[in-house]
């Protein structure tokens, strides 16, 4: 329980209608989409970034854990109050505070939701590449806590890649600006990628200096079909080698088609085993050559078939609602955004198989294949112990694959408290030391989003 001098002084900082403490109004705050559940005491809206410093002022001198968190759509408990204390929602924080097409530059509070900047800023013929499948529902915070990439982070890169500057506050209270106005800064050292994919442990974002590109004149589809997943992985290859290669890779191995025909019946050929969706961008002459240049790298012996689509919009609307079907069919999954080189994934989707099959784990694979990135889903049945632990012997095994690939544990989910348990395969013990040197310092009371991240 919280101090009732402590809410008190709560009180004093906020309104009463941005403070909940009865506990079925912040049930809603105590769980993400990875569907654990950790209630918060108290929740608190702030509207500025002066009410930010007050608030983790207050919790700093009562040792108060804080709990930065958005709309609450990350898949690896970042946004969890695992500790209680507070849960400290910035989705009041939704002011857009300057488009400025120039300097292609948009500035923005965490609040806002990713849908909203595309909409403000297309009609000056710009977007911000960072697009995960909860665009319309995930903010810019969010987004910035675990460095969210999407399909077309194959050509366009991760969140990290589209951030300028950020004002924050950190674990102290103390107000940060990182970063600066121009594409050009190289004065001090680079805070902004350090807080971008933090997951709030490190500083609350209030403000954020995002980056602008220009939307490509056109878009052009493709479709390949192959007879199993090693054929399709053995493409990608060949496609990324291309040196003007797609704007978005996906691949769908035999679990993800089979659930998209439950859904759409006649969307998919019935002998396909494996698909790539392929999205290219540019003018219309590079939409043109690009397009050749990889139906010639799709063939090879396991091809089907490899066709350019002139509506790809139920195709990419199948390939989003897989996630949402996988939950359908199997409340309990462990979903891992794992990264593996390009190169590796034909090696990777083998091994992966072997050891789904060795433990006897049904598992769905599906991901933004360019980058290598793969969403390994494991199926499994809440209810049955022996089950789970094959799954989670399943999952130490995969994560070793993955690091003996030279691969990395998080694309773009973060690691939240998901996967702090198996950090140190990825992070030698120098390194994590540093970083949780850093943590401190940033946060000598260790109150913000404390237990995430590290082991």
């Amino acid at each position: 329980m919280l101090p009732l001098e402590f809410i008190n002084q709560l009180s004093e900082l906020l309104p009463a209608d941005r403070i909940y403490t009865d506990p079925v109004e912040c049930y809603t705050y105590a769980y993400d989409n990875s569907r654990k559940i950790f209630p918060p005491e108290a929740v608190v809206f702030p509207l500025t970034t002066e009410e930010v410093v007050a608030i983790l002022l207050l919790c700093n001198a009562n040792k108060i854990p804080l709990t930065p968190r958005g709309r609450g759509t990350g898949t690896a408990g970042g946004s969890l109050p695992e500790k209680g204390g507070i849960a400290l929602s910035l989705e009041r924080m939704v002011r857009i505070i300057r488009v400025d097409p120039a300097n292609r530059v948009v500035v923005a509070e965490p609040g806002v939701l990713n849908q909203e900047i595309q909409t403000a800023v297309k009609p000056y013929g710009f977007f911000w590449p960072p697009d995960p499948s909860s665009a319309a529902f995930s903010t810019i915070g969010g987004n910035l806590a675990t460095s969210a990439g999407g399909p077309h982070a194959v050509k366009y890169g991760t969140t990290r890649d589209h951030v300028l500057g950020l004002k924050g506050v950190t674990g102290a209270g103390e107000v940060i600006k990182t970063g600066c106005y121009t594409t050009k800064g190289v004065v001090g050292y680079d805070l902004t990628r350090l807080l971008i994919g933090s997951e709030g442990t490190l500083a609350v974002i209030t403000e954020a200096t995002l980056k602008l590109t220009p939307l490509p004149e056109k878009q052009g589809g493709l479709v390949a079909y192959y007879c199993d997943a090693i054929s399709c992985a053995a493409a990608i290859v060949a496609i990324m080698g291309i040196p003007r290669g797609p704007s978005a890779l996906e691949f769908l191995d035999a679990g993800s088609l089979n659930l998209i025909r439950a859904r759409f019946p006649d969307l998919l050929p019935s002998n396909c085993q494996a698909m790539l969706m392929i999205e290219v961008d540019g003018s219309q002459t590079e939409i043109s050559e690009t397009i050749h240049n990889i139906l010639y790298a799709c063939h090879n012996s396991g091809l089907l078939q490899a066709e350019q689509v002139i509506n790809s919009e139920n195709l990419w609307k199948a390939r989003k609602a897989l996630s949402p079907l996988l939950r359908d069919i199997a409340p309990k999954k462990i979903n891992e955004d794992v990264v593996v080189p390009v190169n590796t994934l034909p090696q990777f989707l083998d091994e992966l198989t072997q050891l789904a099959t060795q433990y006897r784990i049904a598992n769905v694979n599906f991901g933004h294949a360019g980058n290598g990135n793969i969403h390994v889903n494991l199926l499994i049945n809440p209810d049955d112990t022996e089950e789970n632990y094959r799954a989670e012997k399943c999952l130490n095994e995969i994560f070793d694959l993955v690091i003996r690939l030279n691969g990395t544990l998080s694309g773009e989910h973060g690691i939240g408290r998901e996967k702090r348990a198996y950090v140190d395969k990825e992070i030698d013990p120098t390194t994590l030391t540093l970083m949780k040197r850093i943590k401190q310092l940033f946060d000598p009371n260790d109150i913000l989003n404390p237990g995430k991240l590290f082991p």
